[in-house]
């Protein structure tokens, strides 16, 4: 088997796994919620994502500890079928067609800031471990 056929099975199967885990991490973090309108799953799996590959990415810097397949099943596969940038864009139209404006924009901006925060943080915080 090829080496790009060897990554190609990895990366599906670790997308089968984030898909599961996002399902399943997005409906508790939304049932927590106490605010049903706006989409809290979706923002604590994106965000978790990104705190996530921040440190592999940081471990793998600092530390050489993935090989290729192990990057390829976990930050493509896993942390890709994970996170999801098509859900944040429908709801956040969603958000702006219901009229609520103000959550959009909070959604947008909140996403982006603490995913770019916790993704530093995470490659930040993998030196120390």
């Amino acid at each position: 088997m090829s080496i790009y056929l060897k990554q190609l099975v990895w990366v599906g199967m670790g997308g089968f796994v984030g898909s599961v885990l996002r399902f399943t991490v997005s409906g508790w973090a939304q049932r927590l919620s106490p605010s049903a309108g706006f989409p809290v799953g979706t923002m604590a799996v994106n965000v978790l994502g990104c705190l996530l590959i921040g440190v592999l990415g940081g471990l793998a810097d600092y530390r050489q500890v993935l090989d290729p397949g192990q990057r390829a099943f976990l930050m493509v596969g896993v942390l890709g079928g994970f996170t999801t940038f098509s859900t944040f864009a429908f709801e956040t139209v969603g958000l702006a067609q219901d009229g609520t404006l103000a959550k959009a924009f909070v959604n947008v901006f909140g996403q982006l800031l603490l995913g770019l925060m916790a993704a530093y943080a995470g490659y930040i915080g993998a030196r120390f471990l």
